[in-house]
């Protein structure tokens, strides 16, 4: 039970940093022998699947490389990773009560968009700065952190639960901070801007006149 706990927390928690890296390892896994995955979860061990989410992930790893255009890609994903990680939650308890099972997607969709919303929130307020090497160390050290994290839910998973407990923790204390760090940014930015408009604008009607 500690097994599926920790491996269903960890493909959704993951789900929320990089969907598709998660669903290829999880795979790639599979079709090793190197974990058994629930019979509903047996599809991710297909080639098929595996190949497309690993296409995915090289496009997700290059996309998440380019200032601003990672929070866009960010903002449909919302979209895309918390549904997968309710689903993923749900896989893992392979034919539970339904019951269980909704509980488990209820709690996988909330740690993928805890995850998810960490990741945009701190990608979005990085953004606002116009150097871009910290966007290229928050990407990797996501890169690295979504292997790891995967990596110890299948084989560590009391040492992940833990860490888990430890994320969330610190993800309740710091989401409502990025928000208001955003909402700053975003209002500074369209107060330097607003001046700029008028002065273009005054300078068009003097031209005209």
């Amino acid at each position: 039970m500690l097994e599926s706990l920790s491996l269903a927390a960890g493909l959704s928690w993951a789900s929320g940093l990089r969907l598709y890296l998660t669903v290829f390892v999880a795979g790639l896994f599979e079709r090793m022998g190197l974990i058994h995955l629930p019979d509903t979860l047996a599809v991710l061990g297909s080639p098929w699947v595996i190949g497309v989410a690993a296409v995915l992930a090289v496009v997700e790893f290059l996309a998440d490389k380019i200032p601003a255009f990672d929070s866009l890609w960010d903002a449909v994903h919302t979209l895309i990773r918390i549904p997968a990680g309710a689903v993923l939650a749900a896989g893992t308890l392979g034919h539970a009560d339904p019951a269980l099972l909704t509980i488990a997607a209820l709690a996988g969709g909330t740690l993928a968009g805890a995850s998810h919303f960490a990741k945009a929130g701190t990608r979005a307020l990085i953004n606002l700065s116009p150097e871009p090497v910290s966007n290229w160390a928050a990407s990797a050290t996501e890169d690295v952190g979504a292997l790891l994290g995967i990596a110890f839910a299948m084989f560590v998973p009391l040492l992940f639960l833990v860490m888990l407990i430890f994320f969330l923790v610190c993800a309740g204390w710091a989401l409502p901070r990025l928000a208001r760090g955003v909402h700053g940014g975003v209002s500074r930015m369209a107060k330097h801007m607003l001046p700029s408009t008028h002065t273009s604008m005054n300078r068009l009607r003097s031209k005209h006149d």
